[in-house]
């Protein structure tokens, strides 16, 4: 081989070693350029204080940690979703943090964002897919919804009817914590459910459904509830209806929740620390963008707490003080 040529294929080797130095990940020194940029955070309405909560959580940490950001609501809505994913790779954010709309459509919004070379943070709910997200940090729904099933059993005193109400079907949370639910309230069979009904997270339809199922039925000794909105429209519909000593439990720990169960009118919530995690999101992504990892397996399940009236007074958004 001719030295000419020799040289000419040291430069190729070069190019290529150099080229591949530049796709290296999140420890590069452009990725290291992109701490401190925009980040968007995309979430169902903040009219829910559970969605609230992620929200504040995930700002005060970008605050914290140098980051400008911007929040939307995708309102349950894919391509309201898909449509806010296309314009955060527009605006070249460094990252998303994201509660999602759906379990399996969301997984084409965070693959575009990828191939975009922008890291998705998914919290409070799973998709379908894995290997897309960088991180999908949720609670741990089923543990939660168990533990707090054997404190309504003990309640109701493993007796009488109930009414379920249930979250929207394209939410992953709502159907396991109806199994964590089942899988111990079945094991008794004095508990006998009348209806099951679905109330979509919302106060005024568990309301509305609540007030029929009274009509043809006021035999009502317990109500377990996916969320805590749901279960205050069920005591909202059971108070107005003069129907009193219900067991009820919800989920989420809302503040609201708690001033319920403090005042007597529900027993039992399960805290999902949705502020906290919203933050474990924002630390992960900061850490991602400087060396390439969060160091954590993409995905992560964070403990619930069972919330009674024995410890209700500690609870302050979403927090245990």
């Amino acid at each position: 081989m001719k030295r000419s040529t020799r040289f000419f294929v040291f430069l190729v080797v070069l190019g290529l070693v150099v080229t591949m130095s530049g796709w290296s990940g999140g420890g590069s020194d452009q990725s290291k350029s992109k701490v401190g940029g925009l980040v968007y955070i995309i979430d169902p309405s903040q009219a829910n204080p559970y969605f609230k909560a992620e929200v504040m959580g995930a700002e005060a940490k970008l605050k914290e940690l140098g980051y400008t950001y911007q929040t939307f609501s995708h309102d349950d809505d894919v391509t309201k979703q898909d449509q806010l994913y296309e314009a955060a790779i527009a605006a070249k954010v460094v990252g998303i943090i994201s509660d999602n709309a759906s379990a399996s459509a969301t997984g084409a919004s965070v693959q575009k964002a990828k191939d975009a070379g922008i890291p998705t943070f998914l919290i409070g709910r799973e998709i379908n897919q894995t290997g897309i997200g960088v991180a999908q940090i949720v609670s741990d729904n089923y543990a939660g919804a168990r533990a707090a099933a054997e404190e309504w059993v003990k309640l109701m005193g493993e007796t009488g009817n109930y009414v379920e109400l249930l979250g929207p079907e394209f939410d992953n949370n709502a159907a396991v914590r109806s199994a964590g639910y089942h899988d111990v309230i079945d094991q008794y069979p004095g508990l006998v459910n009348i209806s099951k009904q679905v109330a979509n997270w919302s106060t005024a339809e568990a309301y509305s459904k609540m007030d029929s199922i009274i009509q043809t039925n006021r035999n009502i000794k317990g109500v377990i509830s996916g969320n805590d909105t749901m279960a205050l429209g069920a005591i909202q519909a059971l108070k107005a209806a003069g129907i009193t000593n219900t067991v009820i439990m919800g989920f989420d720990g809302s503040d609201e929740a708690r001033d319920a169960i403090l005042a007597g009118d529900m027993q039992i919530t399960t805290l999902q620390t949705a502020y906290g995690y919203a933050q474990i999101a924002v630390e992960q992504l900061d850490k991602y963008l400087k060396t390439g990892s969060t160091g954590q397996p993409e995905k992560q399940l964070v403990p619930c707490v069972t919330i009674t009236a024995q410890n209700a007074k500690q609870l302050e958004g979403y927090v245990m003080k």
